[in-house]
């Protein structure tokens, strides 16, 4: 009786371990099936994720908000900035005079207030711009303007007709945007969608690359069937042979 239960434990063993192991090798499967469709499908055939793409480090960080108060400051102090020059029609020079202003007030009050108060004069802290961070900000948009002046000449140099016909397509979107509304105003509608867009991107990565093959896959083919189209209603003409004259 003993010998029975052992064969049939033993069977049983080994059915359930067949099972486990095709269940093993069907999840690798369809984890190396679902990678394949995670590079194929990716926008643009990117492989690296966003963070990487956006440079990484602490820009990356903001754009992305990986640090929720120092995003949300960055942003705030950027649409402060835009209310300030465009509902309320302040310009540079009066802001800055008005922030030296205040400055200089609080300094000649805490350096008089010990005085007044008959107490031991005290010092007040002097503002003092590092000259690295002119350095830095300059640096920056020295090279930035420079890599985009140098893709510019890439395309109308070396590039191909369709690459060129994209980004005349686009300087002129941007000039016709541009005369829409003002410098400061267009500087800002970039400055917010390059802090909602990556994280927006990165959250719903999946649904925004399959909508745009989908919308990608549709203007091919109504390109291919306007094309076609036309093409079909171009009359062409034999061409005839030069005869030869002994």
């Amino acid at each position: 009786m003993s010998e029975k239960i052992t064969a049939e434990k033993l069977l049983n063993t080994f059915v359930e371990t067949l099972g486990e192991k095709q269940k093993f090798a069907s999840f690798f499967e369809e984890e190396k099936s679902t990678s394949i469709n995670f590079q194929f499908n990716r926008l643009f055939g990117r492989q690296k994720p966003v963070y990487n793409i956006l440079g990484g480090g602490k820009s990356a960080d903001v754009l992305l908000w990986r640090n929720k108060k120092i995003s949300a400051s960055v942003l705030t102090a950027a649409t402060a900035i835009w209310v300030l020059f465009e509902w309320l029609q302040y310009n540079f020079l009066f802001l800055l005079f008005l922030a030296l202003v205040l400055v200089m007030l609080v300094q000649f009050l805490w350096t008089n207030a010990s005085t007044m108060l008959s107490r031991k004069p005290s010092k007040a802290p002097r503002l003092v711009l590092p000259e690295d961070l002119f350095l830095n900000i300059a640096t920056a948009v020295g090279t930035e303007v420079n890599r985009g002046l140098r893709f510019l000449q890439d395309v109308s140099c070396g590039g191909t007709l369709k690459q060129f016909v994209l980004v005349v397509l686009s300087l002129w979107a941007g000039s016709v945007i541009g005369s829409w509304f003002n410098f400061m105003t267009v500087m800002y509608i970039g400055f917010v969608a390059a802090h909602t867009l990556p994280v927006l991107y990165e959250r719903y990565e999946d649904q925004v690359d399959n909508f745009a093959y989908k919308v990608l896959d549709q203007m091919q083919n109504n390109y291919r069937k306007l094309d076609s189209g036309l093409l079909s209603k171009i009359p062409k003409g034999k061409f005839k042979g030069i005869k030869k004259f002994e």
